[in-house]
């Protein structure tokens, strides 16, 4: 399957009006945002898990990257609830299931075979930073080589300076709804912004975003994953 597949190109998905599709496990239901093979594929999904609903034990070929947006998720690891922020590094095994339901983001297959750091960050505990405007907060939550991944909270009416994003740009609309000189974007939405992208974001109402940059070139490495995540 190729669905925005090419990284060189822009791509704007209102999540909440996608389909579910269903996975190889009963419960277990998807919204495609982005994917590049069949089953086993670099991807980028809204993934939901009724209660009791599980995956079969599987490794993590080219990592798997997880912020939860509702419910809680869990493995043989632990428990993950609401806002929570996981990296499973390329090579690593889980067997994830979810007793009261959970919605959660996930991209697969798109991490460096070497950024072997698991993460776990639980960002409704966390502590935020100044960002580089006022009425801007930023809370990172991991950076290998040139990819930075970050949540940022915008106060109403805070306006960024035009820049680019050498590497792109990949945001998720948490809340609130999150603006630039090429519309407005709700909750919901799911923004991918090429490499060499420019644009001015603000927003009239405030919001928070989840946002990845510097990880998508247009070419990719010998493994499929973004090169320029690669030292």
């Amino acid at each position: 399957m190729q669905l925005h597949a090419d990284l060189s190109q822009r791509a704007v998905l209102d999540t909440h009006v996608l389909d579910w599709t269903p996975s190889p496990m009963p419960g277990v239901e998807r919204r495609l945002l982005d994917r590049a093979g069949g089953e086993v594929a670099r991807a980028t999904s809204i993934v939901r898990y009724a209660p009791g609903s599980r995956f079969e034990a599987h490794s993590h070929g080219g990592g798997e990257e997880i912020l939860m947006l509702e419910g809680t998720f869990s493995d043989e690891h632990g428990d993950y609830g609401a806002g929570t922020y996981l990296r499973n590094p390329a090579g690593s095994s889980h067997a994830p299931c979810s007793a009261p339901g959970c919605t959660l983001l996930v991209k697969l297959r798109q991490m460096h075979p070497l950024d072997q750091q698991r993460v776990v960050i639980d960002t409704a505990t966390s502590t935020w930073l100044p960002g580089l405007v006022p009425g801007l907060e930023v809370l990172p939550l991991h950076a290998y080589g040139s990819e930075h991944v970050a949540l940022v909270r915008w106060a109403p009416g805070t306006v960024f300076q035009p820049h680019s994003h050498p590497g792109g740009e990949e945001i998720v609309v948490l809340d609130g709804v999150f603006q630039d000189e090429h519309g407005s974007y709700p909750a919901g939405s799911w923004l991918r912004n090429p490499p060499g992208s420019v644009h001015r974001p603000w927003s009239e109402t405030g919001c928070t975003i989840w946002v990845k940059t510097g990880h998508l070139p247009a070419t990719l490495g010998p493994d499929g994953t973004p090169a320029s995540a690669w030292p």
